[in-house]
């Protein structure tokens, strides 16, 4: 088989080999997730043969092969979606920054000045992955303190709600970034402001992402029964919105590291099936917004975790295709980054010295990054280190660099 098939065709004929399936064991896989009868086997074999060789599947295929594989169908065959973050401003709302800020200071609020902060408020978020943390860190705080003294203006009741949801969009994103910069007190204030404005508001999908982030900022810190806790309170509150993923995905990350595969299997499905049933999002770089092909990044952390080092290399790889442009541009550096960890960890556990270390350092030199989250996987990495290789000069020189971040972002410094 060539390198020309679609990536879809080569990730389904890899993920069948990590689970060292014969296509006759795949087929038996994918009757078993079909919600009607299929073919004989025979049909399925050869069919299933077309398809690692790059013949689209069917509609109706599509998603049962996404099952089987426990992913989602938007995940393993991609359509496009809008990835410039809503960076034209002035083309969507007719409005420079200058003029928006201008339009603040009245003593009403139109529509189209609330229109322009949407769209500003999503072009903060879709920033995340990319602009410096120290950026993105001013900018947020100002237009949160821009919208936030909207609460000041004449507004309408409907006016009012929303000025209510933008702010706790923005504190949302002020305390994301706070916390990958290290400030654990900071971030934390930040998020019981953002629930505050969610629960003022009634908006249950921002209280869903406040409740995430408690969950994220107890999974880097070791505290993984409350995890679990956040993640419950925050489906409570979400349950038909998209964090609701997202929540699912950290109560397996979680599971996966207390040791209990059982409910790592549960929670990923539980994620996969919602995910599933969805409309794919517009704009795919929103923080906010969980993208399909996250999922695999999701799966990718637990079965690392758990000891499956074929399915997590595997979909290691497919984070670092999906999240990375023709031209070698980063479209997702975090995401990339705890992949590459992911590659160490099983090079490492392979007896691949030279490539854990390749991959370990290249986790460490991108220039956005969330340090708790990345020195949360890399502990991993340091622990294959110091068990396998702790007379190894290259080794003592990667946990050397490993102390060097968490030195420099105190409270995350790694065991």
């Amino acid at each position: 088989m060539g390198d020309d098939r679609p990536a879809w065709a080569r990730r389904i004929a890899a993920e069948r080999a990590a689970r060292d399936w014969s296509q006759r064991e795949a087929v038996r896989a994918l009757r078993a997730h079909a919600p009607t009868e299929l073919p004989s086997d025979d049909s399925l074999i050869r069919q299933w043969k077309r398809w690692e060789s790059g013949a689209s599947p069917s509609d109706f295929y599509r998603p049962i092969i996404a099952a089987v594989f426990g992913t989602v169908t938007n995940a393993l065959f991609p359509v496009p979606g809008r990835r410039d973050g809503g960076r034209e401003i002035l083309e969507a709302s007719g409005m420079e920054t200058l003029e928006i800020v201008s339009r603040l200071n009245r003593s009403d609020v139109d529509n189209a000045t609330l229109d322009a902060l949407r769209i500003t408020t999503d072009r903060l978020c879709s920033e995340y992955p990319f602009m410096p943390s120290e950026q993105l860190l001013i900018e947020g705080r100002q237009w949160l303190r821009r919208v936030v003294e909207l609460h000041s203006k004449s507004l309408t009741l409907a006016q009012h709600r929303e000025v209510l949801a933008l702010s706790g969009w923005l504190a949302l994103l002020v305390g994301c970034v706070e916390y990958d910069s290290g400030d654990r007190h900071a971030a934390e204030s930040t998020r019981r402001a953002a629930l505050s404005l969610a629960t003022e508001s009634e908006h249950g999908e921002i209280a869903g992402w406040a409740h995430e982030m408690r969950a994220w900022f107890a999974l880097t810190t070791g505290d993984y029964r409350s995890v679990i806790t956040a993640a419950q309170a925050g489906t409570e509150v979400a349950e038909h919105h998209g964090v609701a993923v997202q929540l699912a995905a950290q109560e397996a990350k979680a599971w996966a590291r207390l040791g209990d595969r059982r409910q790592v299997e549960v929670a990923l499905d539980r994620g996969r099936r919602l995910l599933e049933g969805m409309p794919h999002p517009q704009n795919l770089d929103n923080h906010f917004v969980v993208d399909p092909a996250k999922f695999d990044f999701y799966a990718m952390d637990c079965y690392r975790l758990v000891g499956e080092d074929k399915l997590a290399s595997t979909l290691a790889e497919e984070v670092l295709r999906a999240g990375t442009d023709f031209d070698g541009t980063e479209r997702a550096p975090m995401r990339n980054a705890e992949a590459r960890v992911t590659l160490g960890v099983t090079a490492a556990r392979a007896g691949d010295l030279e490539q854990a270390l390749i991959m370990g350092e290249r986790a460490l030199q991108g220039d956005r990054q969330s340090v708790p989250s990345l020195i949360m996987t890399s502990r991993e990495l340091a622990a294959e280190m110091k068990n396998r290789y702790s007379a190894e000069p290259a080794a003592l020189d990667y946990l050397a660099s490993l102390r060097a971040l968490g030195q420099e972002k105190p409270g995350f410094l790694p065991g």
